[in-house]
This record gives C-alpha cells, sequence and structure tokens, in this order.
C-alpha cells in the first residue's frame, strides 16, 4: 500500500523571533515519496545554507490519521509556503489538506506561495488533468457527502495555487533551478528578518 505521506517536523532553527508574527520563514510542502530524498532534500539544504528558516515534516503519516495541530501551526506560522507539485501529490489526501490550510493561510494571513511545478505542468495542477486527474478519479470512488465536499475544497486549493505565479522546472538543471527558488525566497523575506 502506498504510503500517504506529504510535506516531510524539523526546522532548520530553533529561533523564535517573538517581534514577528512568524515562526517559520518557510513552510515546505510536499509528496515524501515523490521527492524527499532528492529534489526536496536539496531545496531544504539551500534554503538552510542561505540561513532561511524552514520547516519540514519528516514524519510519515500513518494511512487514516489527519494533520497533526502541530503541523496546522507550522504552515499558520510560516511567512511563506513552498509546495512542491510532483506527479503524485494529488494522490495523499495530507497533501491535498495541507494545501487546503496553506490557501486559506494566504488569504487570511497574508502567507507568500510559491508553487514549484516538478515533473508537472501548471495546468495539470489547476484543471485536474494528467496524473492529478487520474488521483481524482480515485478520490471520488465510493465517496460519501463529506468526502465530496472535501474534494471540492481540494480541487478549489489546486486550481487557485495552479494560477499562482512559480516555478516550473522544465528540463532544466535542480541545482541552477534550487538557486533561483533561494534567491526568490530571500528577496520575500525582509533583510532584518532573517535568522
Amino acid at each position: 500500500m502506498a504510503s500517504r505521506t506529504c510535506s516531510s517536523g524539523r526546522s532548520t532553527s530553533s529561533s523564535y523571533n517573538s517581534n514577528s508574527k512568524w515562526r517559520y520563514d518557510v513552510f515546505l510542502s510536499f509528496r515524501g515519496e515523490d521527492t524527499r530524498k532528492n529534489f526536496t532534500d536539496h531545496l531544504y539544504s539551500a534554503l538552510d545554507r542561505g540561513n532561511i528558516n524552514t520547516f519540514r515534516d519528516d514524519e510519515k503519516l500513518p494511512s487514516g490519521e489527519e494533520i497533526s495541530p502541530h503541523l496546522l501551526k507550522s504552515i499558520e506560522g510560516s511567512r511563506i509556503a513552498i509546495i512542491v507539485f510532483s506527479k503524485t501529490f494529488a494522490d495523499s489526501k495530507w497533501c491535498l489538506d495541507e494545501l487546503v490550510k496553506i490557501m486559506e493561510c494566504e488569504k487570511e494571513k497574508g502567507q507568500k506561495v510559491f508553487p514549484i511545478f516538478y515533473g508537472v505542468e501548471p495546468s495539470e495542477v489547476r484543471n485536474q488533468t494528467g496524473s492529478y486527474g487520474e488521483a481524482f478519479k480515485n478520490h471520488q470512488t465510493n465517496a460519501d457527502e463529506e468526502k465530496k465536499k472535501k474534494i471540492e475544497e481540494w480541487k478549489a486549493a489546486l486550481r487557485k495555487a495552479g494560477k499562482l505565479s512559480g516555478f516550473p522546472l522544465q528540463n532544466r538543471y535542480e541545482s541552477k533551478f534550487i538557486e533561483e527558488i533561494v534567491v526568490e525566497i530571500r528577496r520575500s523575506i525582509p533583510k532584518r528578518q532573517i535568522r
């Protein structure tokens, strides 16, 4: 049975600026089985080297469990959310629940959201086509009314996130791609706020 892990809880710094509403500079959301040990790990390391206080959850969520309150608080306490949309991101209910929370924080708290399109096109995310369309066919199988409502929340969050200006990999070297992301994230953090 496939793991239902998503963002995979460590931070690069335990410091907390009590003058700021943000505990972390970045919350890193990703599908663990797709990118945990390659792209996302390299991105996390680059953010750390750039002194960007980043939260990533390294724990696997057991099947059937919901996102922990600690993880929800980490999303809420992050100035920026980076979402790594990969091929099987939409297979994970946990990833989709994280995405809904992130998009709520963008609207309600002014959190900046940077999508990364890793091996998928923004239109696949926005329109739920390709592997995202297949994932939703699976989610809709035998869905009761409560799950159908949740599915609509997931789709709305994907549509919104898929419309945001982000970072499509598009056949580039990952190391250069990651450098570009770190530069953009640093620009989004007030200089005195970087640890």
